[in-house]
């Protein structure tokens, strides 16, 4: 007799905990495709005027709608609101302490977000030192950098996930409630006085608020279809009564046209989508979850996030390395009209040729992102909180200007977060690399 050896996709789907919520990892993969297809299509190449950073947006407002469906950052943090609720909760049970956990879930996001900082620092230098004027680093090292406002705001929202998991398990929806009511108080001083300046706390409490939809969905407080069609009601009323009452624009993305942004600075309208998005898409999770028992489409799932972190953080340094090459290289036979049928048909070949040069990266790249065994005794809590604070200072700056200003490359705010992680203990240097489960 001969026996069958099972797949690779059969084995990994056999070793998966039955109490593993698939649904939760194939969302977190799901919102970050999207977001990768999403910045390479809005964001246009013209051979005259460079990089366009809202080209689409900018030159059809028919595609301001479409944002509801691909602004899909709202999904992150209800999937990290699961994640972190479930991973903080162990950590009390086995006695793991804040500066402990703290600790590990930057070792998570920092650790890949190293060779990316020090990459654009060595781009910048180079560039200025071959003439390149420093308005033009200045933009590429902005949209190549893009993912780390998002990565910026994520780190302030696990600060404070410990605490906000205390709120609700006393105070429920009241909690959720009770910070957007706070962003939309920030909202009105900020758009009164238009200063988005102003507007920048809800970057912590829009994200934060919404992110506790995530510890009900934990807990089972959205279970049935009816309470998750209720949440999406409430968020697609609220964003009706925002958009055409309220001041807010119709893209959920920044558009050049638009006064004001809905995600730059976050806007309350932000927490109202994630409501509508959660709702619906949380009215699938049974649907879902049958679909993600399949091996091979949990295998899938699988790989892509293992390597999630490398694939989000790298995807627009590709992108605009590839397009400044071709515009060096005066290919203008490959650079259509932004917007034109020439330009919208060869979309998918662009996006084709970014998904095999970002594949070659992440192959080399994502060897960061494996987990490290940690043993080291937990940390004085006030390390990995003043390593928060450098990376969030470091990535927020980046994530606005860029590596470079009027008076050459600006190096100390890359190299912010990376001495943060290594000067305050997160990043332990020469300690050998061990595996561990997954996290």
């Amino acid at each position: 007799m001969t026996s069958t050896r099972p797949s690779r996709a059969e084995t990994i789907d056999a070793a998966t905990p039955a109490s593993r919520n698939r649904v939760v990892d194939f969302l977190r993969a799901a919102a970050i495709t999207v977001v990768v297809l999403g910045h390479w299509t809005i964001i246009a190449v013209d051979p005259d005027g460079g990089i366009l950073p809202h080209g689409v947006l900018d030159g059809a407002r028919w595609t301001h709608p479409l944002t509801w469906v691909f602004q899909v950052m709202p999904i992150f943090f209800l999937v990290g609101g699961y994640s972190n609720g479930l991973s903080w909760r162990s950590a009390r049970r086995k006695g793991i302490g804040y500066a402990e956990w703290l600790r590990t879930r930057l070792r998570r996001l920092g650790i890949p977000l190293i060779p990316l900082l020090l990459a654009w620092l060595v781009i910048g230098v180079v560039a200025v030192l071959a003439g390149a004027p420093t308005s033009t680093v200045q933009l590429a090292s902005q949209m190549a950098l893009i993912p780390t406002w998002f990565l910026a705001a994520y780190l302030m929202v696990i600060l404070v996930a410990p605490p906000c998991l205390w709120l609700w398990e006393r105070l429920g929806w009241w909690s959720i409630a009770g910070g957007i009511a706070l962003a939309g108080l920030v909202d009105a001083v900020s758009i009164a006085a238009d200063q988005p300046l102003l507007g920048y706390p809800n970057y912590l409490l829009v994200w934060a608020a919404f992110h506790q939809v995530g510890y009900a969905w934990l807990d089972g407080r959205l279970a049935g279809t009816g309470k998750r069609l209720g949440l999406a009601a409430i968020g697609l009323v609220g964003l009706l009564l925002l958009v055409l009452v309220g001041p807010y624009p119709v893209s959920m993305i920044t558009a050049g046209g638009d006064a004001i942004s809905n995600s730059s600075p976050t806007r309350v309208s932000m927490a109202f989508l994630g409501m509508l998005q959660a709702g619906l898409v949380l009215s699938f999770e049974r649907p879902l979850e049958a679909l993600l028992r399949r091996p091979r489409i949990w295998f899938a799932t699988v790989l892509v996030n293992q390597r999630i972190m490398t694939w989000f953080l790298w995807h627009l340094t590709v992108m605009v390395g590839l397009a400044h090459l071709l515009l060096a290289l005066d290919a203008r036979a490959l650079f259509p009209e932004p917007l034109m049928g020439a330009w919208w048909a060869t979309r998918p070949l662009w996006v084709i040729a970014l998904l095999v040069l970002t594949g070659l990266v992440v192959l080399v790249m994502g060897c960061f992102e494996t987990p490290r065994a940690d043993d080291r005794p937990a940390p004085p809590v006030w390390k990995p909180l003043a390593a928060a604070v450098c990376v969030i200072a470091g990535l927020a700056v980046m994530a606005s200007v860029g590596v470079a200003g009027e008076s050459g490359v600006t190096w100390w705010w890359p190299l912010l977060p990376v001495v943060g992680l290594w000067g305050f203990g997160v990043v332990a240097v020469g300690r050998r690399r061990g595996v561990t489960g997954p996290t």
